[in-house]
Formats: C-alpha cells, sequence, structure tokens
C-alpha cells in the first residue's frame, strides 16, 4: 500500500542532526546565525531540536549558505529537506497523536513492541480497539478518530512493495485474560493473532502467568530500529500520551530490558500453539 510520506519522519529528524553538526563545524552559535539571518531568536534551535513540522527550502538554503555548504553535503541535505516536507497522513490526526510516533513507526524496518496489559495497537481488530477506548474518558467522536487512526497505522503490516517492517511483539497471559464484549469477538482477537504470528514478518511471544513475574519491564515499550546508521528511536506509553526516550542511555536500557522479556517468554511456535487452545477456552 503506498505511502508518499513515508521516510519523511526519519528524514527530518536526520536533518535536524546534520544542521546542527555543521553549524557547530561553521564555528556559529545558533543565535549568531539568527542574527544574521535575521531570524527570530530560537528559530535555529528548534531546526536543531527537530521542534519543527515541514522544512521551507529557503531556510534550509540560507543556513547552507551561511555554513559554506556545498557538493554532497548540499546535496544530501537539501534532499532530506524535500523528503522531510511530504505532509503525512497522521497530520490530519493532530487531535489523537501528539508526538513523530506513528511516523517512526511507518519509517521503521523493525518494530520491538513490549505490552504488559494490553494488545499492541498494530495487533489489535476493530471490536478490540472499540472496547479499548470505551474505558477511556475520551468522546464519542475522538474515540471514532482514534479507532480510524489505529486502523491506518496497521496498514504498514500491509505493505507488498518490499518495505513491510518486521514486527516483534512480546504480549502477556494477563493481555489475554479480560472480559470485554462478547466471547466471539474476543475469539476473533484471539485468531486474528493467531494468523500474525504465522506470518513470515511477525514474530509473536507470550508470557505465562506459570513463568512467574515478568523479566526485564513492565511499561508498554515501542523500540523502531531504521535502515543504515539511523539511531534507533523509543517510546513509552502512558495512559494519556505517548513520550519518546530522549536519552541515548535510557533507550539503550530498555533495549535491553526488551531483550530480557523476550528471552523470557514462549518461543513464537510455542506462543502460536497456545493461542489456538486458548480460543477453545475462552468463556
Amino acid at each position: 500500500m503506498s505511502d508518499d510520506a513515508r521516510g519523511a519522519t526519519v528524514a527530518k529528524r536526520r536533518l535536524s542532526r546534520i544542521l546542527a553538526d555543521l553549524r557547530v563545524e561553521s564555528g556559529y552559535t545558533a543565535n549568531h546565525v539568527c542574527d544574521i539571518l535575521n531570524w527570530g531568536r530560537g528559530k535555529v534551535g528548534r531546526f536543531e531540536a527537530n521542534q519543527w513540522k515541514r522544512p521551507e527550502m529557503s531556510d534550509i538554503r540560507d543556513l547552507l549558505r551561511i555554513y559554506g555548504v556545498v557538493g554532497d553535503v548540499r546535496l544530501e541535505v537539501e534532499d532530506l529537506a524535500m523528503r522531510a516536507r511530504a505532509r503525512p497522513w497522521w497530520r490530519d490526526y493532530g487531535d489523537v497523536f501528539d508526538s513523530e510516533f506513528p511516523g517512526f513507526e511507518a519509517d521503521a524496518a523493525e518494530i520491538r513492541v513490549f505490552m504488559p496489559l494490553v494488545l499492541p495497537g498494530l495487533l489489535q481488530t476493530p471490536a478490540y480497539i472499540d472496547a479499548l477506548l470505551r474505558v477511556g474518558p475520551r468522546p464519542l467522536a475522538w474515540r471514532k478518530r482514534a479507532l480510524e487512526a489505529r486502523l491506518r497505522r496497521q496498514q504498514i503490516l500491509e505493505r507488498e512493495d518490499g518495505t513491510v517492517p518486521g514486527l516483534i511483539a512480546v504480549i502477556t497471559e494477563a493481555s489475554l485474560m479480560y472480559r470485554w464484549s462478547t466471547r466471539i469477538e474476543r475469539c476473533e482477537q484471539v485468531a486474528h493473532l493467531v494468523e500474525m504470528s504465522r506470518r513470515p514478518n511477525v514474530e509473536l511471544r507470550v508470557q505465562r502467568f506459570v513463568d512467574g513475574p515478568p523479566p526485564g519491564m513492565l511499561s508498554m515499550i515501542n523500540i523502531f530500529e531504521f535502515p543504515g546508521d539511523e539511531p534507533n528511536a523509543v517510546y513509552v506509553e502512558a495512559e494519556l500520551t505517548i513520550q519518546e526516550v530522549s536519552s541515548t542511555e535510557e533507550a539503550t536500557t530498555y533495549s535491553q530490558a526488551f531483550g530480557r522479556a523476550r528471552d523470557a517468554a514462549l518461543e513464537p511456535e510455542e506462543t502460536t500453539a497456545y493461542l489456538d487452545q486458548l480460543i477453545d477456552k475462552l468463556e
């Protein structure tokens, strides 16, 4: 499925990082650059902190001129800026998303998810999404848009152009035991997990009660790995927000904790078998 804005989020983050490096190499301070270009104080800092939605090519070329950038580096920066200007679908859901999360998810080559109490959004059925959203404090209009947005996110797993990401998801038995809606819809959700677990790009593992307290972590974690040398992005989910982990040390700690949680869970084949049997046991 085509997405013209694929790659825009990572391109924008990489662009911010390169612009910061170029400024430092040129010997300028951020405020000095703003003064030279007659920009308001803080504008360059926002660019370098990736606190911008869509770079203007005129701004980028002004910075390249000030920094004296030519040749291949200039071409790379301009290409990144052009890609970063694409408008992603999730910009139309500003009331649902307050971060770059869906963009990083769409751009990732591999997604690692740990969900201790609920199922990962990429693996939820519409009925499960609706049941989950209904217990929250949000109004009906917002819930409808949130459901639409979550189903739109799931389309990355339907790509047929060779860019479908790998998904490694660790869930817990607790997330499967809640009684919500009807038995039919609960069985349909588990059957959907079985179907997804059999895809070659999906690795699904479950932590069972009988295996003791879950090691590694207790938070809802999303780790996005990108092609090339682009650093990972790590997000922690809370009840009302999804927060990016900005500290490299913390991001590494979460990645290591995910590895422990993954190792302690059932193997993928055992997980599929467990889920198959669970369908018959659900009440």
